[in-house]
């Protein structure tokens, strides 16, 4: 075995865990999506499909050597940490609430940076909210999220140990893409629960932007992006997809961002459009409007 494969053989015991998680929330992923299309509860049974698709070929492309790809960037990175943090139980409580911390980063950023948001609009897309949403991801995310990690890295936490500690915050995430639970008093005021998380589904006006916590709700209430789930929540992106194909689904929004662009007046707008929040529009065309 290599150093690497050492390391993981080490953790080989809690990524066991993940792994039964993970299966036990695929099981009920199907068991909702059978229940829900039996009893004529879901909607668009196109959406659902999709969202099958898009998980199974982001499994296929993270056991190929694309998927290695995050795994490789952090490797790099490792050896220039400030620190080494012991492996003790309390240092696996640090990294899953730096994990958290940084989650809630990261996806504040993917929200704000509209090149960032092609990538993550399309977990957003769905008019529908179920379980299945919770697969719904980019396939080019592995390739940019594990950038965020690497602060973690940085002042000393173990490379396995940041990547379980993110997937942990990642896989909690599954449960709580459902209407069939709703609020859950004080513990929607500090976790991520389906109630607050509905409320980041949103495209209505006061939920856009909001509650982008991973575990905890409480980095979102210290950082003013908190907003409780008050009226009915109208899930999907502010301007529809009107398409249930995974290809569209994946890369429309890519094509929308390089399109104003390319169109823009100057590099100045062109880099506007491609790191400015997701809306902006460069001065000269709000002058003619």
């Amino acid at each position: 075995m290599d150093p690497i494969e050492l390391r993981f053989a080490e953790y080989s015991g809690t990524l066991a865990v993940l792994e039964y998680v993970g299966l036990f929330f695929l099981i009920l992923i199907v068991s909702e999506s059978l229940w829900d299309i039996i009893t004529g509860r879901r909607g668009q049974w196109k959406e659902t499909a999709s969202n099958f698709t898009i998980a199974i070929v982001n499994a296929l492309l993270e056991r190929t050597a694309y998927g290695l790809v995050f795994f490789i960037g952090l490797i790099l990175v490792e050896p220039f940490a400030f620190i080494t943090i012991p492996k003790t139980w309390w240092s696996w409580l640090l990294a899953l609430i730096a994990a958290d911390f940084t989650y809630y980063w990261m996806h504040r950023i993917e929200h704000r940076v509209r090149i960032l948001w092609a990538v993550h609009s399309v977990h957003h897309s769905s008019p529908e909210y179920n379980l299945t949403t919770s697969m719904r991801l980019a396939w080019v995310e592995g390739l940019i999220e594990w950038i965020f990690l690497i602060p973690m890295l940085m002042i000393g936490f173990d490379l396995v140990q940041v990547i379980i500690a993110f997937l942990t915050v990642v896989s909690y995430q599954t449960w709580i893409h459902t209407e069939k639970i709703g609020k859950l008093g004080f513990l929607d005021q500090i976790f991520n629960t389906p109630s607050v998380h509905r409320v980041h589904h949103g495209s209505n006006a006061q939920y856009i932007d909001k509650n982008y916590g991973g575990i905890l709700i409480i980095w979102d209430r210290l950082f003013g992006t908190y907003e409780p789930e008050r009226e009915k929540v109208v899930y999907g992106i502010t301007t529809p997809l009107e398409t249930a194909n995974p290809l569209s689904i994946n890369f429309r929004e890519f094509g929308a961002v390089f399109l104003d662009a390319w169109k823009a007046g100057s590099l100045r707008s062109a880099m506007g459009f491609l790191l400015r929040p997701p809306g902006w529009r460069p001065p000269e065309d709000l002058d003619k409007t």
